[in-house]
């Protein structure tokens, strides 16, 4: 018996992780779609959650049953006692025959965000400029860490009685700014700052800062500077209002910042949600420079062959007819249908 199934536009690539052929997790499978997890090497350098897929046995299988009318997972169909083709799999093969006129095509596709991901770079509403921290007698004095260059911000670590010079006044626009340059600096050598270092991890037992090749990025000396300040501080003011809850700097850590939770809590909105994103992976090659991927989708027939008795044959033929499933998904999305049943 011969089925041959005709498809137009059946994507290649998946957003979620995971497989049909296993139990949901209780939280479903993960989506992997957006910008930043596709970005994302694994331990072998590679870009694992920029997902391919090709038609293999499973996809034929999931076929077949969803022609006869069965819509369960294909494990779930699989687990039945009485499932059709329990007996008959080993005898079933196919052929997939891409459409000449009609080749694998590469699109860009919009994926939506559902996960409610919210975006790194902006916020919602009005800023509270007039905020304590801003508007206190030290609001100066504690911003004004951040203008110092990488000696004098090593002065001011080291020396507890360092005073910080500065009528400058800030907003949370201006921070965010001034913090954005400063992350933009260049990792210095670690023996440079070797003992400024040794002083912040004396006074902040917690973090954990982040070294590579023997250098570190200055942001993370800045950070710190700050919880030190603010620390200084609180012996000659009363700094409360300016920290969270708990007793942190809001969107600022001890060693890097986030602009999103930075501006959450100095403006009157809320998180601004990213609405989707691209599915496009962007990579480096060497001697190609940037090579951009995008979904891919395929046209084509799908040519079924089932080596089974001409009485089972005709009783699946009946199934398939007696079910009347028109169209259908070719794995994820498209549209496929069946052309001929011989």
């Amino acid at each position: 018996m011969r089925i041959t199934i005709n498809y137009e536009a059946s994507w290649r690539n998946s957003f979620l992780d995971g497989s049909n052929n296993e139990p949901l997790p209780r939280d479903g499978r993960k989506f992997v779609g957006s910008m930043t997890t596709l970005g994302k090497r694994d331990s072998q350098g590679g870009y694992s959650n920029f997902i391919k897929r090709d038609i293999t046995q499973d996809t034929v299988m999931g076929i077949l049953n969803r022609l006869i009318g069965d819509q369960r997972k294909l494990y779930q169909s699989r687990q039945c006692p009485n499932y059709f083709f329990a007996d008959l799999e080993p005898n079933i093969t196919f052929k997939d025959q891409q459409d000449k006129s009609k080749p694998i095509i590469s699109e860009m596709v919009y994926i939506r965000n559902m996960e409610g991901n919210t975006d790194q770079n902006s916020f919602t509403g009005m800023i509270k400029a007039n905020d304590p921290v801003f508007s206190s007698d030290y609001s100066s004095v504690f911003w004004g860490v951040l203008t110092l260059d990488i000696e004098n911000l090593c002065r001011f670590i080291d020396d507890s009685d360092y005073k910080v010079l500065s009528a400058e006044q800030f907003d949370p626009i201006s921070v965010l700014q001034k913090l954005d340059e400063l992350n933009k600096l260049k990792a210095i050598d670690l023996e440079t700052v070797k003992d400024t270092l040794a002083t912040l991890r004396k006074c902040l037992p917690d973090a954990a800062y982040k070294i590579a090749d023997e250098k570190i990025k200055p942001i993370e000396l800045y950070c710190s500077a700050l919880y030190l300040q603010i620390f200084r501080l609180s012996q000659n003011h009363d700094v409360s209002q300016a920290l969270t809850k708990n007793g942190g700097i809001a969107g600022i850590s001890k060693r890097g910042f986030t602009p999103k939770d930075f501006m959450d809590r100095y403006t009157t909105g809320s998180k601004k949600p990213i609405w989707g994103n691209p599915y496009q992976l962007k990579e480096r090659r060497k001697g190609e420079g940037e090579v951009v991927t995008l979904l891919t989708k395929a046209n084509g027939t799908l040519d079924i062959h089932l080596d089974i008795p001409e009485e089972k044959s005709q009783q699946l033929k009946n199934m398939i007819d007696a079910a009347g499933v028109s169209s259908f998904y070719l794995g994820k999305k498209g549209l496929a249908y069946v052309d001929v049943i011989r």
